[in-house]
């Protein structure tokens, strides 16, 4: 299996649920602790179907 890489901002996200539009974009439209929140963040901002994930911190892996 290869690794992708989903947002180019991991230092500034670790430890955060962030949200991008798709998997093929890495522009994070929203961010917190709270993944609920980030959702409808994003969908308040007009991105119908955002992608909802956890930025581990540095030196750890998640594998989805």
């Amino acid at each position: 299996m290869t690794a992708k890489l989903i947002t180019n901002d991991g230092k500034k996200y670790a430890g955060k649920f962030v949200a991008t539009s798709s998997f093929n974009d890495k522009t994070v439209v929203a961010a917190g602790k709270d993944p609920l929140k980030v959702r409808k963040e994003a969908i308040n901002k007009g991105h119908t179907s955002p992608v909802v994930f956890f930025v581990p911190d540095k030196n750890s892996m998640h594998i989805y």
